[in-house]
């Protein structure tokens, strides 16, 4: 019963515009299935916190000439010591936000949450990027002068960065598409998101935690694929795992 109340909710909270969608509770909500009874509003209130004390470094980091986001990652990485799991990447609570908060470790896109909602309270827009194998996030000052941060390690990336990195993920020595670096909708960085824990569940054999996440998938962008995968796990058939975590 408690299970289908909690689909129910994140079927609710996806079913909003994607302007409406509260990427932060849906993120939070993903994490109640593994943390029944997870005090959503608790994690809500830390966030709050943390903008409130963003915001202040914001307005005073403006009056020195710096971009806005320096003083959100100054505040998060290096005052709080927010930083990309490297010691056990693959652990499952590197993607819940929850986790996250607490332990002040994560991977790409996780972290990116943290600094997209954090900025959001603190008055300063930061959008996620579906970089390839890599999350990002993108801001831009009163200037229009665009930023990119890898969220792995608070660092901001300058284009040589970006084009070393989308040679490093894809493999592709060509010239840096630009359409990879466009905001990327909260859809689909909640997708990213499930599709993490999905390739870290697949891996493990965890029938029962890979089940949950493909019916949130199958939530919110219904396929033939998941379908499929839901079926197979019903019948008890092997598993093919595809670990991409990012």
């Amino acid at each position: 019963m408690k299970e289908e109340t909690d689909l129910l909710l994140f079927q609710h909270l996806i079913s909003k515009n994607d302007c409406d969608l509260g990427l932060e509770t849906a993120a939070l909500v993903v994490a109640e299935a593994e943390y029944p009874g997870l005090n959503l509003a608790r994690y809500a209130a830390k966030l709050d916190r943390m903008g409130r004390r963003a915001r202040k470094l914001v307005q005073d980091s403006m009056l020195e000439g710096a971009p806005p986001i320096v003083a959100v990652l100054r505040m998060l990485y290096e005052d709080m010591g927010f930083r990309g799991n490297v010691s056990d990447y693959y652990d499952p609570k590197n993607s819940f936000l929850n986790d996250v908060l607490d332990r002040r470790l994560g991977i790409p896109i996780s972290l990116a949450l943290v600094i997209m909602s954090v900025s959001r309270r603190a008055g300063v827009r930061a959008d996620g990027v579906s970089f390839p194998g890599h999350f990002l996030v993108r801001t831009e000052d009163d200037h229009g002068n665009l930023f990119f941060v890898d969220p792995f390690d608070g660092r901001l990336l300058d284009e040589e960065s970006l084009q070393l990195l989308y040679e490093q993920t894809t493999g592709d020595p060509a010239d840096l598409d630009p359409a990879v670096l466009q905001p990327a909708c909260r859809r689909q960085i909640l997708a990213r998101l499930l599709n993490n824990l999905r390739a870290i569940y697949e891996v493990r054999g965890d029938r029962t935690r890979l089940r949950r996440v493909l019916q949130r998938m199958a939530i919110l962008n219904p396929s033939d694929d998941i379908e499929s995968r839901l079926a197979l796990l019903g019948k008890n058939a092997p598993l093919t795992p595809r670990l991409s975590v990012n």
